[in-house]
């Protein structure tokens, strides 16, 4: 399944790593749980805890992938690469 169809599934936690600032200036895709990269690394167990699969999303993706790669060598599974918010968006409309 692509990241696009799990996205469509509507099943997915996102999960939006822009800062607050970026929200704000281009906006926030509906439904989308906000934690910032940088917080990302204290909130593994809420993180874990979160339905799967699991999307997260930045402005390119280039943050997102990061976050999956830190999640991931904390054990955490079902994580899948949104890229930026705008993909995340072009998903939920289609």
């Amino acid at each position: 399944m692509s990241v696009q169809e799990i996205i469509k599934s509507g099943k997915a936690t996102l999960i939006d790593v822009r800062e607050e600032s970026e929200l704000i200036n281009e906006g926030r895709v509906p439904n989308a749980i906000h934690i910032p990269l940088g917080d990302i690394e204290y909130k593994v167990e809420e993180i874990e805890q979160m339905q799967k699969p699991i999307v997260l999303f930045c402005r390119s993706g280039n943050r997102s992938g990061k976050a999956i790669d830190f999640l991931e060598s904390e054990g955490l599974e079902d994580l899948h690469n949104g890229m930026g918010f705008r993909d995340v968006l072009q998903a939920l409309e289609e």
